[in-house]
Order: C-alpha cells, then structure tokens, then sequence
C-alpha cells in the first residue's frame, strides 16, 4: 500500500504559557453563547456511553437543542457499562504523595511519551471534578469505614487514585450520565434515536452538518442536520475480531468521517489488556476481561521449568516464577499494560505458559486470602470471581485464575486538536474516538476518566467556541442527497452479491490476520505479509459474501457486513502505520526495535510525533504533528 507525506500539522488551539494555566486561559478566550441564541442551534451527538452520554446531557442542561444517538435499544447498553476496575483522579484522598502533577507524569510517561502534555495536563486538572460530578449524581464508589471515597492502585503508578465502585465502575458512572441525560430528555432539549445506525457524514461547504442513519428496526434511511456533530462512539479493537470489545462495537462513523475529510491519528496504537480469560475454542466470537485491579492482591506467575503440566496446587514455592515481581522490583504485578502483556507472551513463547495450548499466566489469590482473609478478596472482587467461574467452571478462590493478553483498548482515533475538533470543521470527536490523551500505551482507569471528562467539562466548553458563529444556514440539498444515495447504494451492492460466506466468517479470517501480523508484536516481514492478505481477502469478501434478508427490515447480517467492509479498509491502514512507524514505543512493539533487555525501544529523532492520514482518492496522506516537551524530559521508561 504506497503513501505520500504532506504538510506538517500543528494544535493551534492550545495556549501557551504555564501548564497549569493553559485550560483556564482557553476557557476565558472561548466564545460563549448566549441563552437565548443557545436555543436555536442544532447539536448532533452519536454515541451513548460515558463520553456521548454525558456530553448529550450536559449539552442539553445548557440549552442546546441535542439529538442522540445510538445502535443499541438503550443507552445504558454502551460498551462502557463493562468497564471493571475504576476511574483515576488526582483527589490524594490517601495522602501518599498523588498530586495533578504526577497524574500527568503518569499519563505521559505510560504512554511512552507519545502523548500531547497539553491535553494530559487537562486531563488529570479535570479529573478532581469527575468524581464530585459522579458522587453528587448518586454514583456508590466503594467507602472506606469512616466514609471517605475508597482508593485502589492500578497499572503504571506508584500511589492509590483509583476510585472503584466493586467490580461495575463503568455500570455505576454509565448509569450517572444515563439519568442525567434521560433528565435533558424529559426536559425537551435532548431528543433520544436508538436503534439508529450512522452510516455517512454529511459535509456542507465544508463544515460537519448532519449525519445519515439507518433506523435499524425498520431499515428506513434518515437525514438528520446540525450545526455541529459529535462522535463519542467508542474504539476499533474489533477489528481484531476477538477482543473484550461488546460484538457491536465497530469502527463505521469515525471511518465514515475520515473518508469526508478527517484525518486518523496514530491507527496501529493498539492496546493489549494482560488479565483475560485464555481463548477456549474456535468457537468464540469474543474474549471477557478479568479487571486490572485484580492485579493489586492477585500474583502473576508461571512455572519455572518449561513444560510443566502439575496442577498449581502441586507446585511448590521454591518452582514459581512470579516474573512480575522478579523483572520489575518496583512496580511488580503493577507494571503498566503494555509491559505485562509482553512479558506474559515471552514467558509462554518459553513454553511456560499454562493451559490448555500453554496461552496463559497464573493471577493467583492466595496470599490475599491468607493475609486478609476470604470475605475481605470477596467483598472487593466478589463479582468479578463469580463471573470468572461462571465462564470458566474453576473456582479462582481455590485455585489460580489463568490469564492471557487480549485486545482490549484503541489510543489511536480521529485526529483532534485542543478543542476536541477533527480536521472538518464543525465535527467534534470525544471518549476513545479521538486519539488525544493516552499515547502509545492507557494507564488502566483512565479510559472512563477521559470520557467523561471530555463529556461533562471539556467539549460543553469548546464547542460553544465553535458554536458562537452559528447557526450556520440551510445545508446544501445536493450535499445531502448524494450522502443519502451513497449509503442506499452501498446497502444495495451487500444484498446483490449472495456469495457463499458470511460476514462473520470474513470477520473472523480477518482478525487472524491482524492478530498473526500485527498484533502484540509486529514485524516488517509481518506487516507487508499483512497488506498482501488484507486486499485479497476483501476482494474476496466483495465478491462472495452472503447477506441474507432484505434492508427494509431488522437484518443484523446486514449490519455486520457493513461493518465487515469497514474494518478491511481500517485493518489496511493500521498495518500501514505500524509499518512506518519503525520503532516501538508503548503498545506498538516492532521486534527489530528493542534494547538488551527485550523493551520496548524508542527512535525521538524520528518519530517524537502524531501520525495523522489524510484519506484521497489517490492513496494515504501522512502528516505528522510533532510532539515538543517542556515538563516531562523523554526517557527510556523504566519500572524497575
């Protein structure tokens, strides 16, 4: 796949001076909207989960007139509701040293210094609302026996910041923004859409105007307009087909939006989560996450010899390898997750591993039960132990839980500036659509803290900047009504092929690919091996997939294949990136980049910056955005 670079592109939008003034000067220099001129614009936000849910909400409590959608019957079934563990915050509610500071020192230096300071200095400022937000809404984060807020350390940081409602952090802060934005739709200013489907960008003289969505349940295609879109609609991890992504979880709008004009920043940053349940069979259509906070009173181990097949139970002390602890002394079992994942591959390529095919670790609990006792690991875990026997048959109380690295989170996303605004004007990307905050690597508990920080403090801000000049008139007929014929026609190609495979068959071979090739480890012979196979399998699909039932009807077939088709065109680019990208830094492991000791080893003279892709008719356009640090001096990370 061949590529051209372009011109160099830069955040104009972020101030200078002091970081720690940086937001509060951008926040008096925006724009603001009167109440009364608030009413008569127009807000289009696709996506329900923490980002969409809460910006809708906010959105709509400042007078916005807001329309929402989503893919699922309800709101409260975004992908967000499955996140486990916790949100950070730089509250230092336990007095061990956590400030603002080191919450973006964290954030920078986990990312593996390929995140803007910018934006993550925000992000840890913001963080300390967060949680007010939540507590005031309701929200039962865990307490400890006086009635404080409840902390938990996570990968990638020495001190406790993770606020945690048990094992249902994501379900409880979903749940907040869900009644406030059922609130707004009480209210009149948020008009709910679900089952709605974006299939296309509407672009009007050059600003984001609408989107076209196909109303799932009855296959009627509907254009909607605005004076500005919002995309929070969640990460690409399915690409890879397994992941602990929900099945629905897709990559259409950020994609639709790319070919209209938005350009895709760092798509091969792809996060791999140590702690999931081993694949069981070929029968699985996905994986299930066992929560990062398991990792504070659970120990990683394997054996120490190769090929040893005894039941945990029977191996001693003295025949334990508890890697981990062994290679990272100052981190241990905290090491962030792009070193544990690795580290949990090498020791099974050894043939350590244990389990069925020897793909997976031991997380082991029984030094916690011993030193707290049962009824303290069951009321911080108990959920979470429970769901893991449920799918596995084995009782982790009494016996180690087996984990293994899966996909799990995306860094990359369209390309924002300061202000949460793409490279289309008028179209704003927030939550893990965007790839702004996290770098190469997300320290755990900082995908909620994102989301709903860009919902609730950041994108209600900005986007009235943007919003002062409108409304912006009457969108283009012409526009609107080839965006229309562009998503009928492309419905219509899928139901006229009737090959002989399915969609998810496609998917599946798909996913192989990107996991065989360009997975946790990726090479240059593995990569081109990739952009030779990605092609050829979607001509193929092109030409021989079956999609059943009509588009005039509930037809999830259908919604797959357009999916399918999307993740083809995605997945080539993603190997593109890593192929370029000839260093490894975070999740983005080159094996011809690596020191000594086998870690991860950056290349700053060449490539300290954000790789943003322009999509053209005559091939990818590379820009990059260069990444300068004044507070956080680029090192080798080192947690040991």
């Amino acid at each position: 796949m061949k590529y051209t670079e372009g011109a160099e592109i830069r955040d104009t939008k972020a101030p200078a001076g002091p970081i720690e003034e940086r937001w509060e000067k951008r926040k008096f220099s925006a724009k603001l909207v009167n109440p009364a001129n608030k009413r008569k614009l127009q807000v289009i936000v696709v996506g329900t989960g923490l980002a969409g849910g809460s910006a809708a909400a906010t959105l709509g409590e400042l007078g916005y007139n807001v329309k929402s959608f989503c893919y699922q019957d309800s709101p409260r079934r975004a992908h967000s509701i499955a996140a486990q563990g916790g949100i950070n915050a730089a509250k230092n509610y336990r007095g061990d040293g956590d400030s603002i500071y080191r919450l973006f020192y964290d954030t920078v230096k986990g990312g593996d210094f390929r995140a803007r300071e910018s934006n993550v200095y925000r992000l840890a400022q913001v963080s300390v609302n967060i949680i007010d937000q939540a507590v005031a809404q309701g929200v039962p984060f865990a307490r400890e026996y006086g009635g404080l807020l409840d902390t938990r350390s996570f990968g990638g940081a020495q001190v406790s910041r993770t606020f945690y409602a048990r094992g249902q952090t994501g379900q409880q802060l979903l749940l907040g923004a869900y009644q406030a934005l059922e609130r707004q739709v009480a209210a009149g200013t948020v008009e709910m859409f679900t089952r709605h489907e974006m299939l296309e960008l509407i672009v009007s003289d050059g600003r984001a105007r609408g989107i076209i969505v196909r109303d799932m349940v009855t296959g009627e295609i509907e254009r909607h307009m605005a004076d500005a879109v919002v995309l929070a609609t969640g990460g690409y991890g399915n690409v890879f087909y397994l992941s602990t992504n929900a099945k629905g979880c897709n990559t259409t709008a950020i994609w639709r939006a790319h070919e209209q004009g938005a350009y895709f920043a760092n798509p091969c940053y792809t996060q791999i989560h140590p702690t999931c349940i081993p694949v069981s069979g070929e029968y699985q259509s996905k994986l299930t996450l066992m929560s990062e906070s398991l990792r504070n009173d659970g120990r990683v181990w394997v054996p120490v010899a190769a090929g040893d097949t005894r039941a945990p139970g029977d191996i001693p002390e003295a025949e334990r390898d508890y890697y981990l602890e062994r290679i990272y002394p100052a981190f241990g079992n905290l090491v962030p997750r792009d070193i544990a994942s690795r580290a949990a591959k090498n020791v099974c390529d050894e043939g350590r591993g244990v389990g069925p095919g020897g793909l997976g670790v031991y997380l082991d609990f029984r030094d916690a039960i011993n030193r707290l006792g049962r009824d303290a690991v069951e009321k911080k875990y108990g959920n979470l132990f429970e769901m893991y026997e449920r799918i596995t048959g084995e009782d982790p109380y009494t016996q180690p839980m087996r984990i293994y690295p899966a996909v799990h989170y995306t860094m990359g996303g369209l390309w924002v500036d300061y202000d949460l605004q793409s490279t289309v004007p008028g179209l704003f990307v927030i939550g893990e659509a965007n790839f702004s905050d996290h770098g190469a690597n997300r320290l755990g508990a900082s995908a909620l803290m994102q989301g709903l920080a860009d919902g609730y403090f950041v994108l209600p801000t900005t986007i009235g900047d943007y919003l002062a000049n409108g409304p912006y008139g009457e969108v283009d007929e012409e526009v609107v009504a080839e965006a229309e014929i562009k998503v009928r026609t492309k419905i219509d190609k899928l139901l006229s092929i009737n090959g002989t495979r399915t969609p998810d068959s496609f998917h599946r071979e798909l996913g192989r690919i990107m996991w065989e090739y360009c997975g946790m480890e990726r090479t240059e012979e593995s990569l081109r091996k990739a952009l030779e196979l990605i092609p050829s399998l979607r001509e193929e699909f092109w030409r021989d997939v079956k999609v059943s039932g009509t588009a005039e009807e509930l037809n999830q077939v259908l919604e797959k294949a357009g999916r399918v088709a999307d993740f083809f065109d995605l997945a080539e680019l993603m190997c593109l990136d890593a192929l370029v990208r000839t260093e490894s830094c975070g999740g983005h492991f080159r094996a011809e980049s690596q020191d000594a000791d086998g870690e991860a080893l950056r290349d700053d003279e060449h490539f300290a910056h954000v790789s943003a892709w322009e999509h053209t008719p005559e091939g990818p356009v590379l820009h990059k955005e260069p990444l300068e640090y004044e507070y956080v001096k680029m090192s080798q990370r080192s947690y040991k």
